[in-house]
């Protein structure tokens, strides 16, 4: 099954009944927003809340660190997900933010039917997918199946000993601007991991915001996979980094580690900051 689903194909697949919608998309109150409108049928999760266990000091894993599987298991429960759904998620943000975010988590417990809705809600009303309003119904059952996240997870430590070495290959998924540190809008220090490359997760799309062809992905990506022994991708906070992950799923590739804690959590940790003009320095 292909992680991206055509917003053309969503209205064939709303008359499955194990088809289940998931809107997450993230906001200041993403609740609200919700209520206000979405998709029909689709169901309510809290990207802050229900997919992150967001803790008082933001050096202890970052801006999004994962919860515990036992209680997003739980989530999933809640959502009416279990082993046999085919669950299709969507943000607003062309997948870039919290629904890629969404389709790594469930990938990491081994559910294989996830996708991501391309081009997000705005590509589904563009093809007359009906909205609606109101609370969520999720037809919940029992706490999904799993007990461990069985996708590559890298560490704070780990990042550290494998940035720079030939061996090994850090991403930095963030923008130009905030990799160079000449901004950065959300966190407290600008700059990025010394030894880290800067490949920004637009560069998976095209200027509509699309995914780029299975191809093109695959040209992108898959020199870097042949020649390092291990790829970790990092982003902000460990959102938007699955973007790229969902991408090199996408274009047939090994999907490799994410650094969750990501620059939120490295950058208030007392650790080397690096600041370049030229990705490849």
């Amino acid at each position: 099954m292909s992680p991206i689903l055509p917003p053309s194909e969503l209205a064939s697949l709303s008359t499955n009944p194990n088809f289940v919608l998931v809107d997450a998309r993230n906001s200041a109150n993403p609740k609200k927003i919700f209520e206000e409108s979405h998709l029909k049928g689709a169901r309510f999760v809290d990207p802050n809340l229900e997919l992150a266990d967001i803790k008082e000091n933001l050096a202890e894993g970052g801006r999004h660190p994962l919860p515990e599987v036992k209680e997003f298991c739980k989530v999933l429960g809640k959502l009416g997900i279990s082993p046999d759904s085919h669950v299709v998620v969507y943000d607003d943000q062309n997948g870039a933010n919290s629904a890629a975010r969404f389709w790594w988590m469930l990938r990491a417990l081994g559910h294989t039917k996830i996708q991501v809705l391309e081009g997000g809600i705005q590509a589904a009303i563009a093809e007359n997918f009906p909205l609606e309003k109101g609370t969520s119904s999720n037809n919940p059952v029992d706490s999904y199946p799993a007990s461990e996240w069985t996708l590559p997870i890298a560490s704070m430590d780990e990042v550290a000993q494998k940035a720079g070495n030939p061996d090994f290959m850090v991403i930095d998924v963030r923008s130009a601007e905030r990799y160079r540190g000449e901004q950065e809008p959300i966190d407290l220090i600008p700059g990025h991991i010394p030894g880290a490359i800067n490949i920004p997760l637009t560069e998976n799309m095209d200027d509509k915001g699309r995914f780029l062809s299975k191809d093109a992905l695959y040209q992108k990506y898959s020199p870097l996979l042949e020649n390092n022994d291990q790829i970790i991708v990092h982003c902000g906070s460990g959102v938007s980094a699955c973007h790229t992950l969902l991408a090199m799923d996408y274009a047939g590739l090994e999907i490799p580690s994410l650094y969750v804690g990501s620059w939120s959590e490295w950058s208030r940790n007392n650790m080397p900051i690096g600041k370049t003009s030229n990705r490849d320095q």
